[in-house]
């Protein structure tokens, strides 16, 4: 945060004083802890920080973990925090992720603890997230004596375009030891508050990002008939490409095409050279993705020879489908049902189209994501009119402490 010492602006990191995490049941727990907890998500709201660059953020969550019993390691990327908490004796692992970066998008709520860095908010939730896995972390440390086997916590960087998580478990934040579990939440403006859900199988889709430009030959605007239009010919190619999942795929097959950048040309009176289309392709199916991958090649490649343009194209695969762990979802129901009641509890029917690079943690380990209800009267997400909802901190805080211990308890 230029300007301003981080000494100054990351304080209270710990429970109120006088305020015991560990005294009395688990909601009780929490809730003498969500003032705090709530106070943690504003400052992190107020201060955002991109993919990566999450310094501050980090140095928060670290001051904030040196109030439990967990041993914090050394980071694997630069701006993760990983910690370790063990319990009475040996046993199972559960790990319990959060993403802590923001979005390159101006604020527009007007809160009080509105973003103070121009151009950047907390549009996703992930102020909330790991909010919540602070409060959890306080809340199993009181209760570390209670139970056999381990706690990891992962504040994750990166989550949004990065995908740091998969850079994250490469580098080995999962190994030693193995999770049996690992369990994450999403705040979810489409559920009501506090409200928790999931779907097992396939949850949320695989996301590759593609880049085009179409090289054609700029010249005056008077004279179109001496030129090769790249503005024309990728306005083409962007009308095409809406026929890949319209009318190129079984209709049943989700898939989503997207075209987010159309960029050509700096000046109204001269035709480009170039023009750049980018975007993303999502799928749940691997076999889409690679069948809308060549026929986005087919058209970019006729669209252009019949323009006598040129092109280049690029892929990049940066998000897998997450697919949730059936058992893990049904203790997530189960704990869910028992600690917060029957109504606090939705069975997801369909998948999101949406991506996250939590998919990543779930290759090889049992796990899943669960949705947490933030009200239909929150803005969507990724939009400037969102803020993740205080009233829905307690119910995700209990949730994950309860479906923490609920995975130690499992059998291995």
């Amino acid at each position: 945060m230029a300007g301003v010492k981080t000494s100054a602006v990351w304080t209270n990191t710990r429970p109120a004083k006088g305020v015991e995490p560990w005294a009395g049941n688990i909601r009780e727990r929490v809730r003498a802890i969500v003032p705090a907890i709530v106070e943690i998500r504003h400052r992190l709201h107020r201060n955002p920080e991109l993919a990566d660059q999450e310094h501050a953020t980090a140095a928060l969550v670290r001051k904030a973990l040196r109030a439990t019993a967990a041993r914090l390691l050394p980071p694997f990327l630069g701006t993760d925090v990983v910690g370790l908490l063990q319990g009475a004796t040996r046993g199972r692992n559960v790990t319990l992720r959060a993403d802590m970066d923001a979005l390159p998008l101006a604020e527009k709520t007007g809160l009080p603890y509105r973003s103070r860095k121009p151009g950047l908010m907390h549009a996703c939730g992930h102020d909330g997230h790991t909010a919540m896995l602070i409060g959890a972390a306080w809340v199993l440390s009181g209760l570390r004596r209670r139970f056999a086997g381990s706690v990891r916590f992962v504040f994750q960087p990166g989550e949004e375009l990065a995908a740091s998580g998969k850079a994250l478990v490469a580098k080995g934040a999962l190994r030693d030891p193995a999770p049996d579990a690992v369990l994450a939440l999403h705040g979810w403006n489409q559920l009501p508050v506090g409200v928790l859900g999931a779907k097992a199988g396939p949850a949320m889709a695989a996301a590759d990002a593609f880049q085009i430009v179409v090289k054609g030959k700029g010249g005056h605007a008077a004279y179109p008939h001496l030129v090769t239009d790249p503005i024309v010919t990728a306005a083409q190619i962007v009308a095409q490409l809406q026929t890949v999942v319209a009318r190129r795929l079984p209709p049943l097959a989700p898939a989503v095409l997207s075209v987010c950048r159309f960029q050509a040309g700096a000046n109204g009176n001269v035709i480009p050279d170039t023009a750049e289309l980018e975007g993303t392709i999502r799928y749940l199916d691997a076999k889409i993705g690679e069948r809308i991958g060549r026929q986005v090649e087919q058209i970019v490649e006729g669209v252009c020879a019949a323009a006598g343009a040129h092109y280049e194209l690029r892929f990049t695969r940066v998000y897998i489908p997450t697919v949730n762990d059936r058992r893990v979802v049904a203790l997530g129901r189960r704990v869910a049902k028992g600690a917060l009641g029957k109504a606090f509890w939705r069975d997801v029917a369909e998948p999101s189209m949406g991506a996250e690079d939590f998919a990543y943690y779930l290759q090889g380990n049992p796990g899943a994501i669960f949705r947490l209800g933030l009200g239909d009267s929150t803005a969507p997400l990724h939009s400037p009119q969102f803020d993740f909802n205080d009233a829905a901190l307690e119910n995700g805080m209990t949730f994950l402490v309860e479906a923490a211990l609920a995975s130690l308890a499992a059998p291995r």
